[in-house]
């Protein structure tokens, strides 16, 4: 397993996040470390694997939290309220592996099923959606995961 080391994504606003390790045990853990946001309003990441009959499940598990926002002067007596998690958007990636499995058909597996997700069509069997585009982009994307994900709509 390679050493946990900080992990920077960029969010739809192409703010750069540094998700720092917090723990390898009992599984790895990443949080981001953004200044004034409490720890339950940053960014987590995990990994998980469990072991099943014939191989293992492994997950990775992304959080992202949306704080309350408040106008700037609270309320008319002045108090303005301890920031607060509105909600939080979850999103996990799950593989499962046959002890059999070899890491070429592991690699495999995963790398289309990144291109499903990136948007793959009839057009292009890696996808459309990358790093490089924003959102917007992505919501707009007609690709069946794309619709399923942003719209809620299940291909027919």
């Amino acid at each position: 397993m390679p050493a946990m080391t900080n992990i920077l994504v960029k969010d739809d606003a192409v703010t750069e996040f540094t998700l720092q390790p917090v723990t390898d045990t009992p599984n790895p853990l990443w949080r981001g470390v953004v200044p004034n946001v409490p720890i339950s309003g940053q960014i987590q990441m995990s990994f998980m694997s469990q072991k099943l009959k014939a191989g293992y499940k492994l997950t990775v598990k992304l959080e992202v939290p949306v704080m309350e926002t408040l106008g700037a002067s609270g309320t008319s007596a002045g108090y303005v309220a301890p920031p607060k998690v509105a909600y939080v958007t979850t999103g996990i990636f799950s593989m499962f592996i046959d002890s059999r499995s070899t890491i070429a058909d592991r690699a495999n597996a995963l790398k289309m099923m990144v291109g499903i997700l990136q948007g793959a069509s009839s057009v292009t069997a890696t996808g459309t959606n990358n790093q490089a585009h924003g959102a917007g982009h992505w919501a707009a994307q007609t690709t069946p995961a794309s619709s399923f994900f942003n719209t809620l709509s299940i291909p027919n």
